[in-house]
């Protein structure tokens, strides 16, 4: 029992990482908290959804489209909203952020309705397996296997080629990368367009777990993933991942040996235990700012 808890916390951990990561590129590299996030993974379920039950495409074209859908929105966001405020403050971000959010919530409120849609296992097609006493799904193998090859995949994307380089050159100083001959705004634009593809996905796995679709879906998904890559130490990629699966962990066990009605509550009170004795996070570093 122990066992299944763990792999179900796991699963659930492993899509919180995948926002998470989104998270934390746009932060790392534009310094940015994207809090309309949240609403790129809703976006990518209705456009999996839509493309599927309207258009009958397979699950795979389905994936896809919503995959190049939420990239775009991403650039576009980042465009209209987030480039006209690269020298603002915080609050200024923020409270755009914000208004992006409820912005895309009320669009999706407008073209789909309030009414909760019945979302198809878009990985049905991966059979269980059945270990002893209990069954690991096919969602919950694709989802931790994807969270798993994304991690990878990014880690290789920063360190290896020359756009990842880049990319760490901003995060480092805008301003000398640009010096540099680096095109700074399409760096950005291009953590944008990554962190909402892979907000795509993380909708489509999602709402394959939990097969329920409405415009509020990715609002506490969104929120609990920002919380994971706080958690794991905000800017950094494995760190996303990690506090990504831990807290899916505790969510999990909170809920089975504690109450359903406190599971959030003991997540955020993990959170603010870990940041008061580390407050840059597991495996976020201390930058001392100098003035």
């Amino acid at each position: 029992m122990i066992l299944a808890f763990l792999i179900n916390g796991i699963s659930l951990g492993s899509v919180y990482a995948i926002i998470a990561l989104g998270y934390t590129m746009v932060y790392g590299i534009a310094k940015m908290l994207n809090f309309a996030h949240g609403d790129v993974i809703m976006v990518g379920g209705y456009i999996s959804f839509c493309a599927t039950s309207y258009l009958g495409l397979n699950p795979i074209l389905s994936i896809l489209c919503a995959i190049v859908v939420c990239t775009a929105l991403g650039i576009c966001i980042e465009k209209l909203a987030y480039k006209p405020l690269r020298n603002a403050t915080s609050l200024a971000v923020l409270i755009t952020a914000i208004g992006v959010s409820y912005f895309l919530q009320n669009a999706a409120l407008l073209i789909w309705t309030s009414n909760p849609k019945s979302y198809p296992n878009m990985v049905s097609f991966v059979p269980s397996i059945k270990m002893g006493t209990f069954a690991i799904s096919g969602t919950a193998m694709v989802t931790i296997l994807a969270c798993i090859i994304i991690m990878l995949v990014l880690t290789f994307f920063t360190e290896k080629t020359k756009m990842g380089k880049a990319m760490r050159a901003v995060s480092e100083d805008k301003g000398a990368a640009e010096l540099m001959g680096i095109n700074v705004n399409r760096t950005i634009s291009l953590t944008f367009a990554i962190g909402s593809g892979l907000a795509a996905i993380a909708g489509v796995l999602l709402c394959s777990a939990y097969p329920t679709l409405m415009p509020t879906t990715g609002a506490m998904p969104g929120i609990k993933a920002f919380t994971a890559a706080v958690f794991g130490g905000i800017g950094s990629i494995p760190g996303a991942m990690l506090g990504g699966i831990l807290l899916g962990v505790i969510e999990i066990f909170a809920k089975a040996y504690i109450s359903t009605q406190l599971s959030d509550a003991i997540v955020f009170a993990v959170l603010i235990i870990v940041l008061i004795v580390k407050p840059s996070g597991l495996l976020g570093k201390y930058v001392q700012e100098k003035v």
